[in-house]
């Protein structure tokens, strides 16, 4: 543990020609391209309108990190500097700046911080010309609220200064204690909180023994956050062999790949697992290492299907051992767990997409594990979804249940049916083509209902609105739903976590009950839903595209 102490830094005010105008921070904070980072003033700005609006700062204990991505360093540097001009007390930082997302959760809850800014752009490319982005979380440990975001905006568009300290910022080599001026800046190794809190959930000595013996793993960080953590956690402390850890080294460009756990990029995984022979279990996490991918032998395990799995076997881990509150869904997320909610009589919550929908419920009491399509499950342990914590939950299901990923997914459809459940993704489309097939199909909605679709009737179908149980909040345009009279469903979405055009998304649910055909392709079994939304809403017509750019 080092220490070190700076001379009074000196105070500078930085005019602004004009504000930015388009720092409308998203689901997941504010997330550009990175040159558009590299503008002069652009993260000071952002940055800025967070310090002067985020509650406590004066005097308050703040959290920092990122998952590595090119402009990582360079942004601490930043963030310190203007931390140190408003007046934080103290700031916690990590060993080269690498922080997860869940990590860094956990942390602002431990430490009873104001809250923190996590530097990641999630599981889109990193680089020079990559994508860069700045979340801020709230005391809560989870992402803030719309109101908080809305008034950063607000706040951005009017400034017309920002101040910093103009002074080197301490080392981030190794742990220490350090200042700048009146702030304190505490150096720690991220990984330590995070091991222990999983410590404090799981059985690692019942998982040790599952994978010290006949049972190779293969785990893909994909060059981000989780390589530290991972091979901590799976070779260090349960005792997977070297190299179990893929791809473990953060590095700014993630190695030129897409750090999304998916079958398409996370291909190699994939095919580890699909078609050979030598490992019983696969997973990935994505940037920041709040999402992640399960696979077993020959078999994939879509992120549904896990939340409803993990719900149904939620006792086996000791920190669940005495049931649940609830559980809580975003609503393109199957019902999968509904279903299982129902057989163990607890409350389950439809929810918009956002972690942040799930933070109320969880600091309410009301639910205990949540989760959501696009890879992300997490518990009331953080206040985000949690990558590496779905890893290990799924290893002490199987420790427990000492049979294979493809035989707890049989036994769990044989026992509550399956939900064929599928997204396709059209990424990077051009935003007046992705508006213009969204704007007509949410145009037709109030006469949909009655109308044929897929060989079924539509039941009715609207633009999802959620009523918040805890704080009576009303969120609205979440997405276009058509519901069909057996209870399958087509959702249609426009994502905002891309930086390049829009992305459409399209999800696609058909439920068959036990006893039904539970072993069809996802694909196959849903070929005439996914013809009926592509003639329904012109999506070749008007992307271009001939398929989607990812399937799930």
């Amino acid at each position: 543990m080092t220490a070190s102490a700076s001379a009074e830094p000196t105070h500078t005010l930085v005019r602004l020609d004009a504000p930015f105008t388009d720092q409308k921070p998203g689901t997941s904070g504010l997330r550009k391209s990175s040159r558009q980072f590299e503008q002069p003033h652009y993260l000071e700005s952002f940055v800025e309108a967070v310090f002067r609006t985020l509650p406590g700062v004066q005097g308050g204990t703040f959290v920092l990190g990122g998952d590595g991505r090119y402009g990582n360093t360079r942004a601490i540097d930043v963030i310190l500097r203007m931390g140190a001009a408003h007046g934080l007390s103290k700031v916690i930082v990590t060993t080269a700046g690498i922080l997860s997302t869940p990590a860094a959760s956990n942390l602002i809850r431990k430490r009873q911080a104001i809250g923190g800014i996590i530097l990641s752009a999630s599981h889109n490319p990193g680089g020079a010309d990559g994508d860069f982005g700045v979340k801020v979380n709230g005391a809560n440990g989870g992402p803030t609220p719309a109101s908080f975001t809305d008034a950063v905006f607000e706040c951005t568009k009017t400034l017309e200064r920002y101040t910093i300290v103009e002074t080197q910022t301490p080392s981030l080599d190794a742990p220490g204690k350090h200042s700048i001026g009146a702030m304190d800046v505490e150096v720690i190794n991220g990984v330590d909180d995070f091991v222990e809190l999983m410590q404090q959930l799981f059985d690692f000595d019942r998982i040790s023994d599952l994978i010290r013996g006949d049972f190779p793993l293969a785990f893909d960080a994909m060059h981000a956050v989780t390589g530290p953590y991972a091979r901590r956690l799976l070779e260090g402390l349960l005792g997977a062999p070297a190299g179990s850890v893929r791809h473990g080294t953060p590095l700014e460009d993630f190695g030129g790949g897409h750090p999304d756990p998916n079958l398409t990029y996370a291909h190699e995984l994939a095919d580890l697992l699909l078609n050979g022979d030598g490992f019983r279990f696969g997973a990935a996490c994505d940037g920041d290492g709040d999402r992640n991918m399960i696979l077993g032998h020959r078999c994939f395990v879509n992120p549904s299907d896990s939340l409803a799995v993990l719900t149904a076997n939620a006792t086996v881990a000791p920190a669940y051992a005495g049931g649940l509150a609830g559980v809580a869904r975003s609503m393109p997320t199957s019902a999968a767990v509904d279903v299982v909610a129902k057989d163990l009589n607890i409350d389950c919550y439809e929810t918009p997409t956002g972690w942040k929908f799930f933070g109320n419920l969880l600091d309410a009491g009301k639910i205990t594990l949540c989760g959501e399509e696009s890879f992300g499950t997490g518990s009331n342990h953080v206040r985000e979804k949690d990558g590496l914590w779905a890893v290990l939950f799924w290893l002490q299901i199987l420790a427990e249940r000492r049979c294979s990923v493809a035989e707890i997914m049989n036994n769990h459809w044989n026992r509550f049916g399956r939900h064929y459940y599928s997204r396709h993704d059209y990424e990077a489309v051009p935003s007046d083509a992705a508006h213009g097939l969204y704007d007509r199909l949410e145009s037709m909605l109030p006469s949909l209902a009655g109308q044929s679709f897929a060989g079924r009737s539509i039941s009715s179908a609207d633009n999802f609105s959620y009523s918040d149980p805890i704080d009576k909040s009303v969120t609205k345009g979440q997405g276009l739903r058509i519901l069909l009279e057996d209870g399958s469903r087509v959702v249609v979405r426009l994502s905002g976590t891309g930086t390049k055009g829009a992305t459409i998304r399209v999800y696609l649910e058909s439920y068959v009950a036990s006893g039904g055909n539970l072993n069809q392709d996802p694909q196959i079994a849903l070929a005439d839903m996914i013809s009926g939304i592509n003639a329904l809403a012109e999506i070749k017509a008007r992307t271009g595209m001939d398929k989607p750019t990812v399937i799930t």
